[in-house]
């Protein structure tokens, strides 16, 4: 078997899952190939873990150089001979069935549909062109019921599945808070909220600053951390009202989250989007309650685990949070509710056996 991973972006969830894909897919004895712009966290990640790496230069947007991206794809694709291609958000997904054209089996994983992040004009382009590219898609993989549903409502026909994103519940464990919050210096006082993600608009942490004056109110001693860089975030430290507060740290990247989340009493998504975000999966494996807008995928994943409040909604929000750093007992309660059910539902290595059906399945199909 020989499969091509294509995707752009580099970073953040959709980058960890196209790594651990392929990894599990060469664990299987197959031939994996991960296309991706040649520099970045994926790129230098998948060097140093030995697969075959091959540079794609593609930007994160589509523009005036998308002929000149996918003319490039269809070369190195051509030199590849994949027995199936595997394209991993919108714009790979874009480029990769303009190079292919059905050409050779296709799977599209949206990660988060395009037109659910564009707006207007830009909007409906979006939603046409993956009604269009239905007829170059063999299978659509959807990474939550919810997106799935929003391909469906929008006029996506290509066959689709569901498998759930999965994480590392081996590595990602509970663990003792206290030494977590010394291993990084954020001393022991207060009870403490921790938000993980790309510092951008669509992430929402903009949102959760404006619930945080409601959360001290309710909870004076609390603290919130921000880990994550991005487009947005030096707009926000210099122009958010609370953003340099005491009770606030912007913490930065970094590449390991898991003391982070081992350090909190409670994880906070404020995502305007997701298909399935992996960072209350990430907490929930972690043994820490979650509390999150009601996103794509949101309910989904976080079950009895947490609360899910209404999207945009920044007052629920803040009285969620406040209810579980103001009572431990709830916040433990629902952490080990989240670990059974990230055991149970959300394991990588589910993950990567389902898509790995999927994928032998469709080769066989197209090649008999």
């Amino acid at each position: 078997m020989r499969v091509v991973h294509v995707t752009q972006p580099v970073e953040a969830g959709v980058a960890a899952v196209v790594l651990e894909l392929a990894l599990a897919q060469r664990a299987r004895g197959w031939s994996v190939v991960l296309v991706c712009p040649p520099t970045g966290w994926l790129a230098d990640r998948a060097r140093g873990l030995g697969l075959d790496v091959r540079g794609w230069r593609a930007t994160r947007q589509p523009g005036p150089w998308l002929v000149k991206e996918a003319l490039s794809l269809h070369r190195i694709l051509t030199r590849l001979t994949p027995d199936v291609v595997h394209l991993h958000s919108s714009k790979a997904g874009l480029v990769g069935r303009l190079a292919v054209r059905g050409r050779i089996p296709t799977v599209f994983q949206p990660h988060l549909w395009s037109f659910q992040t564009a707006r207007g004009a830009l909007g409906r382009v979006s939603a046409a062109w993956e009604r269009h590219a239905s007829r170059w898609t063999d299978l659509v993989v959807c990474v939550s019921d919810d997106e799935l549903a929003t391909g469906r409502a929008a006029g996506v026909t290509a066959d689709a599945e569901v498998v759930c994103n999965g994480v590392d519940t081996e590595r990602l464990r509970p663990g003792d808070r206290a030494a977590a919050r010394r291993g990084l210096g954020l001393g022991q006082d207060g009870p403490l909220a921790v938000c993980v993600g790309r510092l951008a608009s669509l992430k929402g942490q903009d949102q959760l600053l404006t619930a945080w004056p409601e959360v001290l109110s309710r909870v004076p001693g609390a603290r919130l951390v921000l880990v994550g860089d991005g487009p947005d975030g030096h707009r926000w430290r210099a122009e958010h009202p609370v953003s340099d507060h005491a009770s606030v740290r912007w913490w930065g990247h970094s590449d390991d989250p898991a003391p982070f989340y081992t350090a909190a009493d409670v994880v906070v998504l404020p995502s305007r989007a997701e298909g399935m975000a992996l960072v209350p999966l990430e907490a929930m494996a972690s043994g820490r309650t979650v509390v999150a807008f009601d996103v794509g995928g949101v309910r989904q994943s976080v079950g009895d685990a947490g609360a899910v409040v209404p999207a945009g909604d920044v007052g629920a929000l803040a009285a969620a949070v406040a209810h579980r750093l103001a009572d431990p007992g709830l916040a433990t309660t629902e952490g080990w509710r989240g670990r059974r059910r990230a055991e149970a539902l959300f394991d990588r290595g589910r993950m990567a056996d389902q898509v790995a059906a999927l994928v032998d399945k469709l080769a066989r199909g197209r090649m008999t």
